[in-house]
Order: C-alpha cells, then structure tokens, then sequence
C-alpha cells in the first residue's frame, strides 16, 4: 500500500498518579475492573452481560471479554508483552474484519506518576471503511482512558 492510503493513527494520553509499575498492572490485570463495558464491548453490543475482561500475560496470549454465561469473545492477541513498560496487542473484536489493527500501550515514568500513551494504528488494513472506523475509535478511546485513568489513582 502507498503512503498515500496511510490512514492516521488514534493516539490518546491520560497522565495517573501512580508509579509505572502500579499503572501497569492496572491496565493489564486489573482490565476487567476498569474497562467501560457499557460503552466498549462486543457483549454489550449484543445485550449480552459482561463479566470481566482478561489480556493473557505473554506473547501470544489471548485479549478477550468473558461474558456472564461463561463465553468468550476475542479482542485481540498480544504481540508485545515488555512490563512495565509496553504491551501491543492485534486488536480485532469483530471477528468479520478483514484484518487487525495495532493498539500499542506505552507506560512512561513521569515524576511520582506515569503518562500512558496509546496508539491505535494500521487502519489501512482494513480496506475502504479504515477511515470510518478510525473515526468511531478516536471518539471511543478517551472514555476507555479516562475509565482507566480513574482506576489507576
């Protein structure tokens, strides 16, 4: 592909009061106390109840919502797993696209807190309706950091 069909990527920022490796654990173990499932998730969508959510703690490991009735839906795959620092995770909740997408997690020491910084790219990789979904990302991921964000205080 050209760089010319290069579709941006959605990056968000949320600064938390704790140290790096509090901020870590947060994010990775503590995603299904936090996560907004109200408002981000394939159950949800479905009218389907929630239970937790859970990324897998390694390369390779599996990023999924756990539903009520015991079912899992995927969301994704880790790529890179380097705590406290970095996690990516192949994002692909909707089983039907044509491809995943890249959500990166970076985990910066600020002073006594941590600037998280995620980027969700690849858009690209999904064909003509990348840029519309881009879109729906970008107005969904500050709610999901700012959930984390209030988690992690």
């Amino acid at each position: 592909m050209s760089e010319a069909t290069r579709i941006a990527p959605v990056i968000v920022t949320v600064s938390v009061g704790a140290p790096v490796e509090v901020a870590w654990r947060v994010f990775t173990e503590g995603i299904g106390r936090w996560w907004p499932f109200e408002i981000q998730s394939v159950g949800a969508e479905a009218g389907d109840e929630v239970a937790t959510a859970v990324v897998e703690p390694r390369v390779g490991g599996r990023v999924y919502e756990r539903w009520s009735d015991g079912a899992e839906k995927p969301w994704g795959e880790v790529l890179a797993w380097e705590p406290p620092r970095r996690v990516v995770v192949a994002w692909k909740p909707n089983p039907a696209a044509v491809a995943a997408t890249e959500v990166e997690v970076r985990f910066i020491p600020e002073g006594s807190g941590t600037t998280v910084e995620l980027e969700h790219r690849g858009w690209e990789r999904l064909g003509p309706g990348g840029d519309e979904l881009r879109e729906q990302y970008a107005t969904g991921w500050p709610g999901v950091l700012a959930a984390y964000a209030t988690a992690a205080a």
